[in-house]
């Protein structure tokens, strides 16, 4: 099973270039753009949950440049939603969550939809958006989600995860 120390190493090494760090040990996910002149992005993920790992990168491999320059690329945080916040949430999720369920599979681990900290149950249209953005993300990944995805792929032995029957159900 794959560790977050071992997702850390495979994104290190893979994205030298981009002068981004992945670390993990926060007690909230969050991305902070670099500060200045030679300061690297830093990617915080969750305690040391690979899953969080994940996800975060996913969001980091979807950010165009102008939003990668902005601390937690730009978007809003609300802990405590109501309905109408939910789906707002739900609408920029739906991507990062369907690539991290692509990279959880190259991982060989399991993936499970998440609404966050909201008590709110998860809607069959969250999930329908999430397979809908699957569907077309493994069409063609983005450049740097296909080198994120094949290197946990080549870690894993994963190497068929795009193959259709990994995604026919969504996990809850």
């Amino acid at each position: 099973m794959m560790e977050s120390a071992h997702v850390e190493m495979i994104f290190d090494s893979i994205f030298t270039d981009f002068s981004t760090q992945l670390k993990g040990g926060a007690g909230e996910p969050f991305y902070q753009a670099g500060q200045g002149e030679g300061q690297p992005n830093l990617i915080y993920y969750r305690e040391d949950y690979t899953a969080s790992a994940l996800h975060e990168v996913s969001h980091w491999c979807l950010a165009g440049r102008p939003r990668r320059k902005l601390d937690d690329f730009g978007f809003w945080y609300v802990a405590h939603r109501n309905g109408e916040q939910q789906r707002a949430f739900e609408q920029v999720e739906a991507r990062p969550q369907a690539l991290e369920w692509i990279f959880s599979i190259a991982a060989g681990l399991p993936f499970r939809v998440s609404v966050d900290n909201c008590r709110i149950v998860t809607s069959t249209q969250f999930k329908k958006q999430i397979q809908h953005a699957v569907a077309a993300l493994r069409l063609r990944l983005p450049t740097r989600a296909g080198l994120m995805a094949d290197a946990l792929a080549e870690a894993t032995g994963h190497t068929h995860f795009l193959n259709s029957q990994h995604f026919e159900q969504l996990p809850l």
